[in-house]
């Protein structure tokens, strides 16, 4: 039983990431490859744990980026957690 309760609470979270990657990151990263005329790096395929760490860190400002400060500035932990997984899950 507890297996099941496992992978239901982890798809819920790769949902949840793809909603919130949709809405928040894809613009400038797209989802498996970068959008159009953007200078910003693919997420698809990173590190889950490097894509947690920097989020955490645009987040609370020790990481600078004007505009990402802004936008992580926004997540939650679950939300940061749930696109770090999102996007290490994909294939670029």
């Amino acid at each position: 039983m507890g297996l099941v309760s496992a992978q239901s609470v982890n798809a819920a979270s790769i949902y949840a990431g793809e909603a919130k990657a949709a809405a928040v990151c894809s613009q400038c990263h797209g989802i498996r490859t970068p959008s159009a005329d953007a200078p910003f790096p693919p997420l698809a395929g990173r590190d889950a744990d490097y894509l947690k760490s920097a989020l955490k860190q645009y987040r609370d400002k020790t990481r600078k980026s004007d505009i990402m400060n802004a936008i992580a500035g926004s997540l939650s932990d679950d939300d940061i957690n749930n696109v770090a997984m999102y996007y290490g899950r994909l294939k670029p």
